[in-house]
Formats: C-alpha cells, sequence, structure tokens
C-alpha cells in the first residue's frame, strides 16, 4: 500500500482512538498525556490534510476522478476555554472531528450518511453539559429539527438506490449506472424533493432554520466552530454530489422553489441578523444568512443547463465561509472571556485595551462581507456571475447579501471596539489584556487562509475546474426563463399560467 494511501484512515482513525482514550481514561491519564493526546488528535489531521491537498493531484485516480481512494475490508483545535472535566470536553470533541473527516472522506454514501449522525452525538452531549443558560431548549429543538432532516434524507438516499438499479449505496457504482441511464423525471423528482427538504433542514434552509440560531448561540464556541463551519456544509455537499449530478430532472422541477427559499435565507434572515444585539447570536443568524447564496450557487447549474461554474463558487463559498465563522465565533468567545458579555450595550470602546483583537475582529468582518482580497470575495462573485441570466430586479435582490453583510458587520464592529467604553468596559478595562497566544494563533492559521485564497484562488478554484466539468457533464434538461414573469421553469414542461 501506498503511504498516501493512509491517509484518510489516519485522519479518521487518530482522532476517534484519543477521543476514545480521553473519554474512557479522563482523569487517570496524567495532565501533559492528557494534552499531548488531544494534540495529536488535532494536529495529526491537520498534517494529513496539507499533504493530502500539496499531492491530490499526483494522487488523482483517472478512472474514478478521486484521491486516496481506499477500499476497505468491512465496507461498514477550536478554543476548549476552561472547561469543567477537560478530558471528555476533549474526547467528545475529537469523536466531533472523527466523525465530520469521515463525512467528507466517504465514497460510500451509507458511511456519508452515517459519519453525519455520528459526528451529531457529541454535538448534543456537548451543548447539554457545557453550552449557555438556554441550551437545554436549544439542543431539544435541534433534535428535532435534525432527527426529521436525517430521516426524510435517509428516505431520499434509500429510494436513490432501490430506483436506480445500482443495488449499491457506492457512489462511484450509482454515478456509473445513472450517467448511463437516468431515472425516469418524475422517480428524480421525488427523490430530490426528499434531498431537498431533508438536507435543507440540516443546512439551515428557510423556513426550516430555526434550530440554527439558537444551536450555536447557546453551544460552547468551539461546537459553533465545527458545526457551523464544517459539518452543516453536510447537506449541501449531499445536493451537489447527489442531485445536482444523479438526478439533473429532479434539480430542474425544484430550482424555482429552492431559489425563493435561499432568497429567503439571503432577505429574511438577513433582516433578521440586522436586528440582534447579542454578538454570539448575530454570528449564528448571519451564519443561516451566508447559506442561500450557497444553495443559488446549486440553483444556478440547473439554471445553465449544466455549466458547473455555479457549483465550483458555492464550494469556494463553503470553504471560505467555514473559515471565516469560525474565526469570528472564535474571536466571540475571546471578547466574552475579557468583558463577560457579548451585549452590544455593555460593550464598546475594547480597541483601546485589546487593538490586536480588534484588529483581528476587523478583518473577519471583511472577509465575512466578501470584501476582494479575501476568499469569501471570489465564492459571491462567482455566485453572482452565474446568476447572470436573472433578471435585473433579481439580481438586485440576490446582490443585496453584500449590503446586507456589511450593515449587521460594520454595526457590530462599531458597537463592540470603537465609540466610547460602556460602563462594563471602562471598569474592567485595567485588567483587560490584548489577544493571548494562543487565541492569536488559531486567529492567524484561519485568516491567513482566507487571505491566501483571496490572493490566490486557484488554491481552491484549479482543482474544481479541472473536476467539475468532467464529473458533471452538462444535462438536456435546463431551465428556461419565462418573458411574461421572469421566473424560472424547467424546459421540460410549460408554465402553468403562460404556455
Amino acid at each position: 500500500m501506498n503511504c498516501s494511501e493512509l491517509y484518510l484512515p489516519l485522519a479518521l482513525g487518530v482522532p476517534f482512538v484519543a477521543s476514545l482514550l480521553l473519554l474512557v481514561l479522563g482523569r487517570r491519564l496524567p495532565a501533559a498525556l492528557q494534552t499531548l493526546t488531544a494534540g495529536a488528535g488535532f494536529l495529526v489531521p491537520a498534517a494529513l490534510a496539507v499533504a493530502a491537498w500539496a499531492q491530490f493531484s499526483c494522487a488523482m485516480d483517472p478512472e474514478t476522478g478521486y484521491a486516496y481512494l481506499v477500499n476497505l475490508p468491512l465496507g461498514l483545535q477550536a478554543m476548549t476555554g476552561e472547561a469543567e472535566n477537560k478530558p471528555v470536553y476533549l474526547g467528545l470533541l475529537l469523536f466531533m472531528v472523527s466523525g465530520l473527516l469521515g463525512v467528507f472522506a466517504s465514497v460510500d454514501i451509507f458511511f456519508f450518511y452515517f459519519f453525519h449522525e455520528f459526528a451529531l452525538i457529541p454535538t448534543f452531549i456537548l451543548m447539554l453539559y457545557w453550552g449557555g443558560l438556554g441550551r437545554k431548549v436549544a439542543a431539544i429543538q435541534m433534535a428535532v429539527y435534525l432527527t426529521l432532516g436525517a430521516m426524510v434524507s435517509l428516505a431520499g438516499i434509500v429510494l436513490l438506490v432501490l430506483w436506480s438499479g445500482a443495488g449499491s449505496f457506492n457512489l462511484l457504482k450509482l454515478k456509473a449506472e445513472l450517467l448511463a441511464m437516468p431515472m425516469e423525471a418524475g422517480a428524480q423528482t421525488v427523490v430530490f424533493g426528499l434531498l431537498l427538504l431533508g438536507f435543507g433542514v440540516l443546512v439551515s434552509l428557510f423556513p426550516f432554520h430555526s434550530w440554527a440560531p439558537d444551536a450555536y448561540t447557546e453551544a460552547p464556541t468551539p461546537v459553533s466552530m465545527l458545526h457551523a463551519g464544517v459539518l452543516k456544509k453536510f447537506g449541501l455537499y449531499g445536493l451537489i454530489q447527489l442531485g445536482a449530478l444523479l438526478l439533473p430532472a429532479g434539480l430542474a422541477h425544484w430550482a424555482p422553489v429552492l431559489f425563493w427559499l435561499a432568497l429567503g435565507n439571503i432577505l429574511l434572515i438577513g433582516f433578521v441578523t440586522m436586528s440582534q444585539r447579542h454578538l454570539k447570536s448575530m454570528l449564528s443568524y448571519s451564519s443561516v444568512m451566508h447559506m442561500g447564496p450557497c444553495f443559488l450557487g446549486i440553483f444556478a447549474f440547473a439554471l445553465s443547463g449544466g455549466d458547473t461554474a455555479g457549483l465550483g463558487a458555492a464550494v469556494m463559498m463553503m470553504f471560505a465561509h467555514g473559515l471565516s465563522v469560525a474565526l469570528l465565533f472564535a474571536l466571540s468567545h475571546a471578547i466574552y472571556r475579557r468583558t463577560g458579555t457579548l451585549e452590544f450595550a455593555e460593550n464598546g470602546g475594547l480597541a483601546k485595551y485589546a487593538p490586536v483583537l480588534g484588529g483581528f475582529f476587523v478583518a473577519a468582518t471583511m472577509a465575512s462581507i466578501g470584501l476582494p482580497g479575501f476568499a469569501n470575495f471570489w465564492g459571491e462573485l462567482g455566485i453572482f456571475v452565474s446568476l447572470g441570466q436573472l433578471p435585473v430586479w433579481k439580481l438586485v435582490l440576490v446582490v443585496s447579501s453584500i449590503v446586507i453583510s456589511a450593515i449587521y458587520g460594520l454595526r457590530a464592529v462599531a458597537a463592540v471596539f470603537f465609540g466610547p467604553a460602556s460602563e462594563n468596559t471602562a471598569a474592567r478595562g485595567e485588567t483587560i489584556r490584548d489577544i493571548s497566544p494562543a487565541e492569536r494563533l488559531v486567529a492567524v492559521v484561519l485568516l491567513a487562509a482566507l487571505v491566501a485564497v483571496g490572493f490566490y484562488p486557484r488554491l481552491v478554484s484549479g482543482s474544481l475546474d479541472a473536476a467539475l466539468p468532467k464529473e458533471f457533464p452538462p444535462t438536456a434538461v435546463g431551465l428556461r426563463l419565462c418573458p411574461h414573469c421572469g421566473d424560472a421553469h424547467a424546459t421540460t414542461g410549460a408554465h402553468p399560467e403562460h404556455p
């Protein structure tokens, strides 16, 4: 076996083993060994990810289009803060990391689904034991929504396998079967509808979003970083890999609905975000809002009849949003540790006491808004360009996401770091210290990645541009714009009002 074939098994296995050691042995391990075990669980997958990225093009299998593909015989740092019972806390985080790595490393869609559920178990436990004051209600609400979404998406996956004729959950076999002989259009409509509803709940697509803001606000900061930044992309990844690729007629049927729901994320959730007066709550709602453009990238694939530019931009947006929202959650935790509150009214003037922290927060906010020089810019720009066929008034509504983001982002910067110091900040002024070396390391790593891709987007887009057109052949099922109402409808059927 080539050494590179061990990258994914090790990346999944090391954090899993580390989590078991911390959960089972717990405080019986010396403190130094606890730290070493947790460090290995977080750092080994990170190092393997860098190595895999550097060798990705050389490791690509031309027959399957995948790199580091391994057939297993069974077929089957976020910031820790001052958590109590730290071995269990770190063990659960590593358990979560192992699951989310498995999600995006799986080619078998059963395990793709299984690892997502695997990663949710520690998410609930961490929220219940280490979350905020409203953690119980938020955890129950999250459990109800995500269980419903998981069951619906599982039904869609099972029907996809049964109706495809492939007789396997292996994505490579499903691709080969369905690209050679697509499913009947009606069956595609049913399956894609189930996947859209199920994955939509998991990704917080409007109006199935209400679980996410409360969950991210009440969850411990590392959980908010990992779930909002990485695990929530499970549903978008599923809609691209299973929906856009294997069910183009189903996507075309549901695309008009998808457009308006995604616009609900941008406009309605955007306005709710603007009304927030609590920093972490604002960041939680903004995370939901930014899923709207990602869904529109998938919509653009149908609108163009198979042009993959929108899908590539959606993946870039997923990558950039994951980094920027994780950075903002980490910095909000740093603010809370210094002022004891995240309420706008009780903060103010913090830049006087923590200027470096303020600088990082301003940069992270600029990245989230989508300014040039950050990775988010290329994701948003690509999505906007891919929607160029839409009427101008619809494009204006979509592009308004930049204005909305700028309003709530800059207001948060002004409220927390500038202006006169609040009574709370002034009272703590002598004890406030700037961002610590450990906090700075997290911020530098995340911000450096955003800037690197912002100035050289081919670090991400290069492999996307090479793989997507090859993996996603043009589809005969596209959309047309109605000349009467400007709405998009599948070319396979007439407009119900304007034949």
